[in-house]
């Protein structure tokens, strides 16, 4: 029995693995600083204590630890041009990566009954997204994500793995773990087929029917200036939703057949890398509320730092004396 993987990566020349670690390692860095600013933005300013910026703060959250539980892992492979990963440590990934995506479509869809609410019905916003609501709809989400995910875990877990243990991918993944099984996958399949309902096509037809009402509704206002104004309100949600399950559906469900292993790997790093790096980026850039709020904590520190430096400049010049 297998006990352990071996992960090819990207078997490229050393040259070009230098430039992606490298590479990656910088977008690591800026995922981490990006989402955490949110994240911070979020808890510390007054203004963003409103529902939607809390669920912009868990969807950080969720970025988070999608890449952290494949990056670090990833740069190493790099860096080793390969690396062996055991059965444990590949379920453990595969649980944490299944778990953050699954959540990610559910907070999606929160999101976009949200946005749904505050444009359609803003006269009950406040009462159907009273204080404590929005929180037990987030708690919900991570319980039912990490719960399905983790049937899910355990049933690929239970798979007999006796033959190669190489796995041509930079992280364990379901359709490479899949193709190594010596046992009968037919439950699994059965599993995804049906769990695929309650995760992506649900969800899918929630966005889709939310933001039909939202356009039919900003189109009977009758200023081209409302219309805009409110249709900024749920833009930068809309390119989030739209880039995530592009890349979802480019991977999952699209057929894969011809499709190289090279193919598949750039895919796979649009969702696990791409995606977490442009969401601060795009609620950041597109959003006036966060913008003023990042402007406060600079002037707060440029104040902040200025004052200290006076201090310190006032006792060195009492203690030494200067004139």
């Amino acid at each position: 029995m297998v006990t352990e993987f071996y992960l090819l990566g990207f078997q490229v020349s050393r040259g070009l693995r230098t430039f992606l670690f490298c590479l990656f390692l910088v977008v690591y860095c800026l995922i981490i600083f990006g989402n955490l600013l949110i994240i911070t933005l979020v808890s510390t300013s007054k203004n963003l204590h409103t529902p939607m910026y809390f669920f912009i703060s868990q969807l950080s959250i969720c970025d988070i630890l999608l890449t952290t539980d494949i990056v670090p892992n990833m740069l190493y492979i790099l860096l080793n041009n390969g690396g062996t990963i055991t059965f444990i440590d590949c379920m453990t990934q595969f649980y944490f990566f299944c778990t953050s995506e699954s959540f990610e479509c559910f907070l999606l869809t929160v999101m976009s009954y949200d946005r749904y609410v505050a444009i359609c019905n803003p006269l009950h916003y406040s009462t159907i997204m009273a204080s404590g609501n929005h929180v037990i709809l987030i708690a919900s989400c991570w319980l039912f994500g990490c719960f399905l995910m983790l049937i899910y875990t355990i049933t690929a877990a239970k798979l007999n793995f006796c033959g190669p243990n190489i796995i041509n991918h930079f992280f364990c993944d379901l359709v490479p773990l899949l193709e190594l099984a010596c046992s009968d996958t037919f439950i699994i399949d059965l599993e995804v087929y049906f769990l695929s309902f309650p995760i992506v096509f649900f969800p899918t037809t929630i966005i889709v029917v939310s933001y039909t009402y939202i356009v039919l509704t900003i189109l009977r206002i009758p200023s081209n200036s409302g219309r805009q104004k409110t249709f900024s309100t749920c833009s930068s949600h809309l390119t989030v939703v739209s880039i995530y399950y592009w890349t979802i559906f480019s991977v999952y469900v699209v057929p894969t057949k011809g499709q190289t292993p090279t193919m598949s790997k750039i895919l796979s790093m649009l969702y696990t890398v791409f995606t977490p790096l442009v969401n601060p980026i795009i609620y950041s850039l597109r959003n006036k509320d966060i913008k003023k709020a990042v402007q406060e904590i600079h002037r707060f520190g440029a104040n902040f730092l200025t004052k200290k430096i006076k201090i310190t400049w006032k006792i060195c010049i009492e203690y030494y004396e200067f004139p």
